[in-house]
């Protein structure tokens, strides 16, 4: 299953976010086993060392960064998934770049908290809980 990871459930686990940690490093914890496919956007990748950097410096940034880049595929973001972002129907605009990502990627799905801001999603949305429970019945 090849699942785009919001940046709200990557946060959960980098700042150890309760209630929501157990399931977001329980999902990192099946794409390192490689029984999920996991990619992140690109713009989460850059939001995430902005916010590491400002909270615990350069180093951890840089170091939180590199272990993201041996964990996910990164999903890019070009003038295409911009573009289609500026006209979507998603009203927040990070969310639109990210789905719009996910649609280049062909993933089968999004992991996110938000799931409210994806309505008239083409792709499956799943919240954390609801995705390591299918995962687990599928084990």
């Amino acid at each position: 299953m090849r699942i785009l990871f919001d940046t709200n459930v990557v946060l959960d686990v980098l700042l150890l976010r309760e209630p929501f940690f157990r399931s977001a490093v329980n999902l990192l914890a099946e794409v390192e086993r490689k029984h999920l496919e996991g990619f992140i956007c690109s713009t989460t990748v850059t939001t995430i060392h902005y916010l590491v950097e400002k909270v615990k410096g350069s180093q951890e940034a840089k170091e939180q960064v590199e272990n993201l880049l041996r964990l996910f595929i990164i999903a890019g973001v070009g003038r295409k998934e911009l573009e289609s972002a500026l006209r979507s129907n998603i009203s927040d605009f990070e969310d639109a770049v990210l789905y719009e990502s996910g649609l280049s990627e062909r993933v089968d799905g999004i992991v996110t908290r938000d799931g409210s801001d994806f309505k008239q999603s083409k792709l499956t949305i799943y919240n954390p809980d609801e995705l390591l429970a299918i995962l687990q019945a599928n084990k």
